[in-house]
């Protein structure tokens, strides 16, 4: 078990014969948004990201390209590093599977898969149908036939191999995994993609082929250097490395093992079968949650480079600005679902939810206290009933968020957030301080003082998931950095302090209006 206060986070490690697309940008700024509430939340937190960079795949779009293996994986590895940067991804570390701390994890764990002693690795040879697309092996039941023949579920070319292979005896371990399922309803996330995983255990498991003879860019298997480990074997022990296996005493392994993985669905059989039965057969805890998400699509299209529909994040983020495309993919659609990109949607969030309600209600409430309230953090009298409804809600935000970020349903999260928005703009209305500051200046001020500190709190936690809007709404509110931003101050102290200076009031969100062609 992960120690205490801790959090380990990971994305999947992207494929280094691909260029980052919305798609990527979207499982590593949902990772992003979780570490980032942690580490507000108090924990020790560990996010991870990096490339996958070995197998035939890899190997072959490095001669397609003219290039060493090393020398394509050096260079399209930047730009994953690049988006990183380009979309503030707070990780603390970024994992090549070429780096030579990985492959002595790899050996590692494979050797201790061997010295338990249970012949969960065996040699024999496999015979059958390898996509290498897919970097996965598929039975004859899951082939469809189509007019360029056989294919894989994935629409991916397959072909027939016979080679001398070490195999894992994974029909071994049906029974165990099931059981494990079982005692951990909420290994897998959300339950639809339970209920897959489930039944293809069901179905029967067959052993697996884990290594390969016929290309050289790999592992090799401690002992048997012709033989190249399986390149999903090779890249699921990333998680493991970056935390120092194999020394499972160590201050980050004890520290902060088992993670929890966020993959894209077409990959959940790798991560929820095959990834803890490797693990548990080599004598280490299985991950402590897999959650899986769905796929974006484009205008109702597969994302596809042919199509010409392919979103570079870079394009995003120039057009509406960072923060923006941040919260656009992940309110957009539920966090688990697959959904649709379009301009027209990312317009839409960006006017209602950002300028017109959010954005306006902190731009009229300190641009009315810079001029009716002397610029000041307005001093409150007592509290009538719905003032201290507007701030229960706003400080009820910490725990729903908290409660929501822990099952990764992050679009509902924001839903929480935004419904106090609502509220708030909606308690100015029936307030009116307009009218309050010619009948009564002292209930003006209370009411100011009741939205200004509903939007520091709602400041507070939409941190994660807008950086620096939400520190600029701090920063207008003189909020100071530290203990003030953390989560734990969004009920308790520190708060407004009655009296303080406030900056001159700046827009956070204008409206977005399409550049004349």
């Amino acid at each position: 078990m992960a120690a205490p206060g801790a959090f380990y986070i990971t994305t999947p490690i992207y494929y280094v014969n691909d260029v980052p697309h919305i798609g990527h940008a979207y499982t590593s700024l949902a990772c992003d948004v979780m570490a980032r509430f942690h580490r507000l939340d108090g924990k020790r937190v560990m996010f991870l990201t990096g490339t996958d960079e070995h197998g035939q795949k890899v190997e072959k779009s490095a001669q397609a390209a003219g290039m060493d293996p090393q020398a394509f994986c050096d260079r399209v590895s930047q730009n994953f590093r690049d988006l990183s940067g380009l979309m503030g991804y707070s990780n603390d570390d970024f994992i090549r599977t070429t780096e030579d701390r990985h492959v002595r994890a790899c050996q590692a764990l494979w050797r201790a898969v061997v010295a338990a002693g249970n012949d969960d690795i065996y040699l024999g040879k496999y015979a059958g149908w390898y996509s290498v697309r897919d970097e996965a092996f598929y039975g004859e039941d899951e082939l469809v036939d189509s007019p360029a023949g056989k294919r894989a579920p994935s629409g991916a070319p397959v072909e027939w191999v016979e080679e001398p292979s070490y195999f894992f005896r994974l029909s071994a371990w049906q029974d165990r995994l099931l059981a494990f399922y079982d005692a951990n309803p909420d290994f897998i996330l959300p339950p639809a993609r339970r209920n897959e995983v489930v039944s293809f255990v069901k179905s029967g498991l067959r052993d697996l082929s884990i290594s390969r003879t016929s290309f050289r860019w790999g592992i090799p298997v401690p002992d048997a250097p012709s033989h190249i480990m399986y390149v999903w074997f090779d890249a699921l022990t990333n998680y493991i490395t970056a935390v120092g296996y194999p020394d499972m005493a160590g201050a980050a392994f004890s520290t902060f093992w088992p993670a929890t993985h966020i993959v894209g669905k077409d990959i959940l059989r790798f991560h929820a079968v095959y990834w803890p039965a490797f693990l548990m057969a080599a004598g280490v805890a299985p991950p402590a949650r897999v959650f899986a998400h769905g796929w974006w699509t484009v205008e109702g299209q597969k994302m596809s480079k042919s199509l010409g529909n392919f979103i570079p994040p870079h394009d995003l983020v120039a057009k509406y600005g960072l923060d923006p495309v941040r919260y656009f993919v992940l309110r957009e659609l539920p966090f688990g679902a697959d959904g649709d990109f379009s301009h027209r949607a990312v317009v839409n969030r960006l006017n209602g939810d950002l300028a017109n309600d959010l954005g306006n209600l902190v731009q009229r409430v300190l641009s009315f206290i810079a001029k009716n309230g002397s610029g000041q953090v307005p001093n409150p009298s007592e509290l009538a009933p719905e003032d201290e409804k507007l701030l229960a809600a706003s400080a009820a935000l910490h725990a729903t968020t908290r409660a929501r970020i822990d099952r990764q349903e992050l679009h509902t999260a924001l839903e929480e957030i935004w419904r106090v928005i609502g509220d708030a703009n909606r308690y100015v209305d029936a307030q009116a301080p307009w009218t309050l500051r010619k009948t009564d200046p002292a209930r003006m001020a209370t009411v100011l003082y009741a939205l200004t500190d509903a939007i520091r709190r709602v400041a507070i936690v939409l941190q994660p998931f807008m950086p620096t809007a939400a520190g600029r709404i701090l920063d207008q509110l003189a909020v100071p950095t530290g203990a003030a931003r953390q989560l734990e101050a969004m009920g308790g102290a520190p708060k407004l302090v009655p009296g303080t200076a406030l900056p001159q009031p700046e827009g956070v969100f204008p409206r977005y209006v399409e550049a004349a062609a």
